[in-house]
Parts: C-alpha cells; sequence; structure tokens
C-alpha cells in the first residue's frame, strides 16, 4: 500500500475560500446601497425578480473587485495579522485562480446588472472595479491620497442603482454619490486609525501611519463628518424626500458628527471603534429614512 499519496484540499474548504474572497458580508453595503439608489430614482418599475437581479449582480461585480484587490496585495495581507489567513497569503489558492475567480463573477455580474436594467448601470458597476482596482489598490503603497481615491467607487453604487431605475444619471443622483462619499472618509479613518499598527507593518501610505499622533486623522474625519450634514439635507429641498427626512438626517447627521468630535479629540481605541460602528449605523438608517419619506 502506498502511503506518500499527496492530501488534496477538500471541496469544501476550497469552496469557502472562494467565497472568501469575495467578502459577501462586506459587500452587503454595496447592495443596499444600490437598492437605494434605485428606490430613489424616478424611473419604471423592475419587478421584484429583476430587482433581484440587479442585486445579486452588483454583489458579484463588488466580489470580482474584492478578489482582484487580494491578488494584488497578497504580499501586503501576508504582513498584517488581520489578514494573513486569507486564502491568498495564506496560499490556500493561487494568482491564477484568484484572476480567473474574479474574472468569472464580474463578467457575470455586470451582465446580471445589464439583463434586468440597461447598459449604462452595468457600465457604472464595471467602473466602480476599474478605479477600485486599477487605481485606488497600487495608490495605497504610494500615497494617503489613496483614501479620497477609494471613496469614488465605494460611492458609486447608488449611481448604480439610479441608472438603473431611470436609463440616466442625473444631479439628484450625484447628491446621492456624495453623500455616500463624504460619509466613506470618517468611516474609512476610523478603520485606518485602528488598524494603523498594521498597515505601518505593511508599509502602506496610510494617513495615521504617516502621521502617527493622529491629529490630521481626526481632524479630517471631523471635516467630512461636518460637510455630510448639509449634503445629506439636500434631498429634502430637492423634493427627494420631504420633512419627516429632513428632520431625521439632521438627527443622524449631528449624532455621527458627535461621534468624529470625540475620536478627533481624543483619538483613542474606544472612540475611534465607536465612530466607527456609528457610521455602520449611520447609513443604512439614512437610506431607510430617506426611502419611507418617499413613499
Amino acid at each position: 500500500m502506498r502511503t506518500d499519496a499527496v492530501a488534496l484540499p477538500a471541496t469544501g474548504s476550497r469552496t469557502r475560500d472562494f467565497v472568501a474572497l469575495a467578502k459577501p458580508r462586506l459587500n452587503l453595503l454595496v447592495v443596499a446601497s444600490t437598492l437605494a439608489g434605485y428606490a430613489m430614482a424616478d424611473g419604471e418599475p423592475l419587478g421584484a425578480l429583476r430587482i433581484c437581479g440587479l442585486a445579486l449582480g452588483t454583489g458579484l461585480v463588488a466580489g470580482g473587485a474584492s478578489a482582484f484587490n487580494q491578488v494584488y496585495e497578497r504580499d501586503i495581507d501576508a504582513l498584517m495579522q488581520r489578514t494573513r489567513l486569507r486564502p491568498m497569503p495564506d496560499q490556500r489558492l493561487q494568482p491564477l485562480e484568484g484572476l480567473m475567480f474574479g474574472t468569472a463573477i464580474t463578467i457575470v455580474g455586470a451582465l446580471m446588472v445589464a439583463a434586468p436594467s440597461n447598459v449604462l448601470a452595468a457600465a457604472v458597476a464595471l467602473t466602480t472595479v476599474l478605479i477600485y482596482v486599477g487605481i485606488y489598490t497600487p495608490l495605497k503603497r504610494r500615497t494617503p491620497f489613496n483614501t479620497v481615491i477609494g471613496a469614488i467607487p465605494g460611492a458609486l453604487p447608488a449611481i448604480v442603482g439610479w441608472s438603473a431605475a431611470s436609463g440616466e444619471i442625473t444631479a439628484k443622483a450625484w447628491v446621492l454619490f456624495g453623500i455616500m462619499f463624504l460619509w466613506q472618509m470618517p468611516h474609512f479613518l476610523a478603520i485606518a486609525w485602528l488598524c494603523r499598527e498594521d498597515y505601518a507593518r505593511a508599509r502602506l501610505q496610510m494617513l495615521p501611519v504617516l502621521e502617527p499622533d493622529g491629529r490630521s486623522t481626526g481632524r479630517q474625519a471631523l471635516l467630512y463628518g461636518a460637510a455630510l450634514i448639509p449634503l445629506s439635507l439636500a434631498p429634502a429641498p430637492l423634493h427627494m424626500a420631504g420633512r419627516v427626512y429632513f428632520v431625521g438626517a439632521l438627527v443622524l447627521g449631528l449624532a455621527f458628527l458627535w461621534l468624529t468630535f470625540r475620536f478627533a479629540r481624543t483619538r483613542s481605541t474606544a472612540d475611534a471603534r465607536r465612530a466607527f460602528f456609528g457610521s455602520l449605523a449611520y447609513l443604512p438608517l439614512l437610506w431607510m429614512l430617506m426611502i419611507a419619506d418617499k413613499l
């Protein structure tokens, strides 16, 4: 009997690794923002089945971007505690496998976005991948400005949903884009502060790495949080939502601003974590309030 047979990875384990490349849980917010953009647009209803196709397609495109990112950053991920056990740095999957998987789900996702809606929505979805992988990801090694660039593809899902419903991109759609863009800055700056040791270990050009005292990080988080308030109120005077939304958005904005102020003032781990979790609550609540008030 031979005893030198090579053990093959279990199919279930490999499936979990491919799913991990797509980061489905993190991409839920992408899908939610796409659906919010769709709900706020003035267009013909797609129907439940086609909306599901739009949501799934958007999620697959976002998953493809995540897969490409992990292939590109596998050397960086190997240096950081929180990412070193991902499938790529742990060599459970090979780069070619990751690229093929990312390409496949991106193409399928784009087709699923286009089929129930239009080519414009699919083109915007693919643009998020191009900016995220082709511009933002390489810039993380070069400049702290990467966070601003990264907020662009992060804000485009609202445009995907809007264009899927209306077939065009209007000024109102860009208001939704702006809300998402500004929201991401305190969100990601809080993450950067919490993960600054990992980022420093990987030599990523994040603001807390370059300025360890955190003053610039906190100040920028506060400024973006303050700028978010007036823009988040804009849907009311633009007749995208009403008075209930205006009041609710103001309350949410002030609460989020208070969390970013505390983070900027103390720069403590606890306050950074509060700002981070506050940001996770803020955006879904704002979308729900906006949609409910429109209905």
